[in-house]
């Protein structure tokens, strides 16, 4: 009775965090199921599957490795021909990290930052093409604008910064928006981090 508990209580944990969650991947006569760790945090993770019209291995389920901001191969079925699979799953997660994990080879994924960031780009931007090509190659999920290209945003941002005289396409420095406020002074990646870290 008390592992049945228990168990409840692991798995109602893992419903409530959205950070990591199962997707899964059509493959010839298979279907694959990866974890897709969407936080800053490691963890181990377990994954039970039941149902019908599918074989898997009967090889004990263990705890597999899924790194912060990554994706990891979890369990593959192989599809009965014909049939249409009927699964269940069920995923244990683990913030203390164990040795026994297993550690497979992972892909690294954006997630989403503490405060949305989005970044416009200015025609005359000196550290622009800097700033948008670390967060290309970072972590996290932004969006990126040239003003030139669009009116109704150039005059969005002209009112913003309450009708200025010089042209907000004009400016030499990123206008970078985290999570809606305006930013003028952010040249590089590093600042943009320092600022949505803090607080």
């Amino acid at each position: 009775m008390l592992r049945i508990f228990i168990f409840f209580i692991m798995v109602q944990l893992t419903a409530q965090n959205p950070l990591v969650q199962v997707v899964t991947e059509d493959l010839p006569n298979r279907l694959a199921f990866y974890a897709v760790n969407e936080s800053l945090t490691d963890y181990d993770v377990k994954i039970t599957i039941t149902g019908t019209n599918f074989r898997q291995s009967r090889a004990k389920p263990r705890m597999i490795r899924v790194p912060a901001a990554s994706k990891v191969h979890l369990k593959t079925i192989i599809l009965i021909r014909g049939k249409k699979p009927n699964y269940n799953y069920d995923l244990i997660m683990n913030d203390s990290l164990s040795n026994r994990a297993m550690k497979k080879p992972f892909k690294k994924v954006k997630i989403n930052p503490k405060k949305q960031i989005t970044v416009y780009v200015p025609s005359a931007c000196l550290d622009c093409d800097s700033l948008i090509a670390h967060l290309t190659a970072g972590k996290y999920k932004f969006t990126s604008y040239i003003i030139g290209e669009n009116k109704e945003i150039a005059s969005q941002l002209q009112r913003s910064f309450g009708n200025a005289q010089s042209p907000i396409d004009s400016l030499e420095t990123p206008i970078v928006n985290l999570g809606g406020t305006l930013h003028t002074k952010i040249s590089t990646y590093q600042e943009l981090l320092d600022v949505l870290l803090s607080d």
